[in-house]
């Protein structure tokens, strides 16, 4: 059952038992009221004929004669009767034989009377009784008169009251009626409009789980269900940025496998051409070194791949402890190492390096830094300059290496630290390298809570800046 038709049927029911209830405990007081006003009367009236009764009972007991005892009570009850023909009441006057002195009731007297039980001087029973059609009230009071035993019974209609509840009980099955149905239609509008924000949320959701999870919910209201939503729609924005990430993730990986079977193709093709080669022809010495060496530098150059994806599993998987140490003291050591790698290419390393005392792991520092200017060097022609420069910013210590060479396009910046990723092939020369390079910076970087950012112009060179967030022990070093 949905939720607006719980509501619906719920506040209708609640509606119906409290008006209801309300209603009748109202009607019931009401007749209740009427009821004890008419007894009242009816009992007040009683008394006023006992007064009058007892007013002549010393007249009565001079002349002490049954007839005229009966005389002068038929008299006083017409007297009575007429003064209050309009307001439906009887009298009925018996003696103490049980016979009847006076009655107008027009009616049979009951057989069995239980209010004359117990009758004694100066108390009034009273009763209800169903008289046909009518509903009459009984008082009863007994009057000695000359030690004979009077028994006056007065009577009321009171069928007008029980009527009136009758009529009043009518009268609120109609109103109930039209107030259930005011009241339904009513509800039958707020138990929409309240689940309305729910039913939007239900729609937004079912669109989200068909694969649209950039939809939103729309709600203006700021009461649990404008919260509802305001978070369902945060919600919503985790997990699209989730499913972003894994399917950015994803595509990484099918990548990096693609990148790394074609990189592994290319030296097993020409490994397992040329050992078939040699196998299958005639010893010749130039051929076989030729080949020999065509084997060896493939094999080197998986041997390299191998040692750099090693690097990369470390670097994902280690905890390496760092340590206040000097940024400058380890470029100075390498100094020798990078005169070595450009030597060959006839490039000159500069460097120009001030002071400063950073938490960082010594050989990951020293392989970001060679995987830098490798990178450089590959860029770069003869005759052009490497520069590795470390110096203090505002926003901390920078590490910058600058090369002169063909440059990085634009619409490749974002992608180069993705491993196997090669913006140009011939930005590496002989196309020798494996586009792990920077991919292991990136890590390197990460490890020490740096950040690296490229700032290339082709055909202008490039510069990589990888950038140390200070510390209070750092900031007090420069």
């Amino acid at each position: 059952m949905k939720l607006w038709l719980k509501i619906y049927l719920f506040s209708i029911l609640v509606f119906v038992v409290i008006f209801n209830a309300a209603s009748i405990m109202v009607i019931e007081r009401s007749h209740n009221k009427m009821l004890g006003q008419a007894i009242d009367v009816a009992l007040s009236q009683n008394m006023s004929i006992h007064s009058s009764v007892d007013a002549i009972v010393p007249i009565l007991r001079i002349y002490d004669s049954i007839d005229y005892e009966k005389t002068v009570l038929t008299r006083i009850a017409n007297e009575f009767v007429d003064k209050n023909s309009d307001q439906k009441i009887y009298l009925d006057i018996t003696d103490d034989s049980n016979r009847t002195v006076f009655n107008n009731s027009g009616f049979p007297m009951p057989a069995e009377r239980s209010e004359l039980g117990n009758l004694i001087n100066n108390r009034i029973h009273y009763i209800l009784r169903d008289m046909g059609s009518k509903t009459i009230l009984f008082t009863a009071n007994i009057t000695d008169i000359n030690h004979k035993a009077y028994v006056f019974t007065y009577m009321k209609d009171v069928t007008s009251v029980y009527q009136e509840r009758v009529d009043q009980y009518k009268f609120f099955a109609q109103v109930d009626l039209a107030a259930c149905l005011v009241f339904m239609m009513i509800m039958l509008i707020v138990s929409k409009s309240l689940t309305r924000s729910i039913d939007r949320l239900n729609r937004t959701a079912k669109v989200i789980a068909q694969g649209n999870f950039s939809e939103r919910v729309q709600l203006k209201s700021r009461d649990e269900i404008g919260v509802l939503g305001a978070s369902f729609n945060e919600m919503a924005g985790v997990v699209e940025d989730k499913i972003i990430e894994l399917e950015r993730i994803n595509e990484e990986k099918q990548r990096f496998i693609n990148n790394f079977t074609h990189e592994l193709k290319t030296p097993l093709t020409s490994i397992i051409g040329y050992a078939n080669f040699l196998r299958t022809t005639k010893y010749k010495e130039e051929l076989f070194v030729d080949g020999l060496n065509v084997i060896y530098s493939e094999g080197k150059r998986l041997e390299s791949l191998s040692l750099k994806l090693m690097d990369l599993i470390l670097l994902k998987k280690g905890h390496f402890q760092l340590e206040q140490q000097s940024l400058h003291k380890i470029i100075a050591e390498m100094k020798p190492a990078l005169d070595i790698m450009v030597k060959d290419k006839g490039v000159q390393v500069v460097l120009d390096c001030q002071d400063a005392n950073l938490l960082l792991e010594t050989d990951l520092i020293k392989v970001l830094i060679f995987n830098l200017v490798d990178n450089a060097l590959k860029a770069s022609s003869a005759g052009q300059t490497v520069a590795l420069r470390n110096f203090w910013r505002e926003d901390g210590c920078v590490l910058a290496v600058m090369d002169q060479g063909i440059g990085i396009a634009k619409e490749h910046q974002d992608k180069i630290f993705e491993p196997f990723y090669m913006a140009d092939k011939s930005r590496t020369g002989s196309g020798s390298g494996a586009g792990l390079g920077l991919a292991i910076c990136q890590n390197v970087a990460d490890i020490h809570n740096a950040s690296i950012h490229i700032s290339s112009r082709m055909p202008h060179g490039t510069i990589v800046e990888v950038i140390f967030a200070p510390t209070d022990t750092e900031s007090g070093s420069r």
